[in-house]
């Protein structure tokens, strides 16, 4: 078996990178180690045997070419690599279509055109369903919640791309989605939620349960955009994992269709619960600064993962609870190696 993936040094990828190579899967990655911390993922991964890794941007066309002919055909593609900020697409909105929306395209012609019967999974986003204004939203308990969608929002709601990552990463997740239509490829989009673990070095544009635990052990500022009830469902990367995996052990009947993928009604976190948190953990002296709302943000969004749960028989296995604890843990007996990379 021979599995690409894209951005593998990143969060995720090098997640899913370790765990093909734990199982004895040659894995080919891809990454240009522009974000803070890919360097020690990468050197992680560098001692697996089966691992061969290419530093390649995927705006360049021939070299994503390259790597397909030389390499191909694969089984198994997973895309992760991109822009990943909302306020950086905003400040350079060309680089962020680039990187995702062009970026994809030519993943999906190289595979179209060199590894037509890889299975093709995708990493999209919530941000392409937009601020929702149409759903009414309520406060309850110090958070916010849908007052109708009881079990978090559909694949079935109408997009909306808010923001020029949520319009690129939303060109993206339809090309994945058509070129299952339009040429018979395999592909499965899935619009992730929040996800959080170890090796994720958040920042305060993204990645912000990460960034809220990293700065509090490291006693940076933490800023908060907005009133701190904002809600996200979160969802512990293992259990991201095992989506990956369970999408491509039932390729052929998830074939051409889009999940929402993240921790779901039961799994859910607002930026003050998360800070109350740290507090009683002893890892958080002093309260946030507060600001502005920032442009797209969602006060709150909740995956409906009930059709993961029928097709793939998924469901999370680690609660916010246990996953912060977790995180909390790893910062800690990892603080030098963060501080490096943040301050660097």
């Amino acid at each position: 078996m021979k599995v690409l993936i894209t951005g593998c040094a990143g969060f995720i990828g090098s997640h899913l990178a370790k765990h093909f190579l734990k199982k004895n899967v040659e894995v080919f990655g891809i990454d240009d180690l522009s974000r803070k911390g890919t360097q020690l993922n990468l050197d992680d991964l560098s001692v697996y045997d089966g691992f061969e890794f290419f530093k390649v941007d995927i705006r360049n066309n021939s070299d994503v070419e390259e790597v397909f002919k030389n390499h191909g055909e694969f089984e198994l593609i997973i895309h992760e690599a991109g822009q990943v900020a909302v306020t950086t697409s905003v400040a350079d909105p060309r680089t962020d279509f680039e990187i995702n929306a062009l970026g994809t395209f030519n993943l999906l012609e190289a595979t179209r055109l060199y590894s037509p019967d890889a299975f093709f999974e995708f990493a999209s986003t919530n941000k392409v369903y937009g601020k929702m204004d149409e759903v009414t939203v309520v406060e309850k308990d110090g958070r916010y919640m849908y007052e109708d969608l009881h079990n978090g929002v559909p694949e079935t709601q109408n997009l909306d791309f808010h923001s020029p990552y949520g319009c690129s990463k939303g060109v993206a997740d339809q090309y994945v989605r058509d070129y299952s239509r339009i040429y018979g490829l395999k592909t499965v989009v899935l619009r992730q939620s929040c996800i959080y673990g170890t090796h994720q070095f958040g920042v305060e544009d993204q990645g912000w349960v990460a960034w809220f635990v990293i700065a509090s052990i490291l006693e940076k500022e933490i800023t908060i955009y907005g009133d701190g009830m904002q809600g996200r469902d979160l969802l512990w990367i293992d259990d991201l994992v095992d989506v990956y995996v369970a999408l491509y052990e039932n390729a052929d009947s998830v074939s051409g269709e889009i999940y929402n993928v993240g921790g779901g009604a039961n799994n859910i976190l607002s930026l003050l619960e998360l800070v109350e948190t740290l507090k009683k953990d002893g890892v958080l002296a002093e309260t946030p600064e507060f600001d502005d709302w920032r442009p797209g943000d969602q006060k709150i969004f909740v995956s409906d993962i009930s059709k993961l749960k029928k097709d793939i028989g998924w469901e999370p296995k680690v609660d916010p609870s246990l996953g912060v604890e977790k995180l909390l843990n790893w910062c800690r007996e990892n603080k030098n190696i963060i501080a490096s990379v943040i301050n660097n």
